[in-house]
């Protein structure tokens, strides 16, 4: 081979690999970039782009006890149901998709599960969940004005055992909020998930002991029916 055909096939291959490294790279930084959960929350927005959800459903949202709710529209015959529960969300992530999975679908009535995972960081206080709940509430209101919002209390996970007492102030303090706030109402499931002595029902969840089994969620189809919009 001829020198300059060397040098020049050299850089070239030399070229080439630049652009797919800078090119890897790049798509590499832009997925470390992307918040947790993105790509949930892109797969719903997909979905929605080819078969929009009808307007004045019930919402459901939060994390992974709704995600994995798969039965959910079967548990509700004669309700239009959204499920948009996503990953091991907490409410700081539902506050910021709220822009992508809340109000674009303008629900008449808003189910939302979530601050159990928030309390699962250890810096994270009953407070401190508190106010992360009203601030998405005061979000809702303001973009959806008087939509109907249920909260679903933090239950009582086996796994999280230890973590009841922050779990229980937590609950307290929303219900006395929504004791005092009008169009929103809180549903105690974490005391229909307790034995006699105060424990965590351990045949209600499935084997991480942290997310439920059908009986686990029949618990909170009842529990919830009653607050469902017709």
């Amino acid at each position: 081979m001829k020198p300059n055909a060397a040098i020049f096939r050299n850089s070239v291959l030399l070229l080439l690999t630049f652009v797919f490294v800078t090119h890897h790279s790049s798509l590499a930084q832009q997925q470390q970039q992307q918040p947790p959960f993105w790509n949930e929350i892109a797969e719903f927005k997909k979905k929605d782009s080819v078969q929009h959800p009808p307007s004045g459903a019930i919402l459901f949202v939060g994390s992974s006890s709704f995600r994995k709710w798969t039965s959910v529209h079967t548990d509700f015959p004669g309700y239009t149901i959204i499920n948009r529960g996503f990953g091991g969300s907490t409410l700081p992530d539902v506050i910021r998709y709220a822009g992508d999975i809340i109000y674009p679908y303008h629900p008449k009535q808003i189910v939302i599960y979530c601050g159990d995972n928030d309390l699962a960081d250890s810096k994270v206080s009953a407070k401190k969940v508190y106010k992360r709940f009203v601030k998405l509430y005061d979000l809702i209101r303001k973009h959806l004005q008087n939509v109907d919002v249920v909260y679903v209390s933090i239950k009582p996970s086996p796994s999280r055992e230890k973590l009841m007492p922050v779990m229980e102030e937590t609950n307290d303090l929303i219900r006395d909020f929504t004791a005092t706030h009008s169009h929103v109402v809180f549903v105690d499931v974490y005391h229909l998930m307790l034995t006699p002595q105060g424990r965590p029902m351990d045949d209600l969840f499935v084997g991480d002991k942290l997310h439920m089994n059908e009986k686990g969620y029949k618990i909170w189809q009842r529990a919830l029916t009653p607050y469902l919009d017709k």
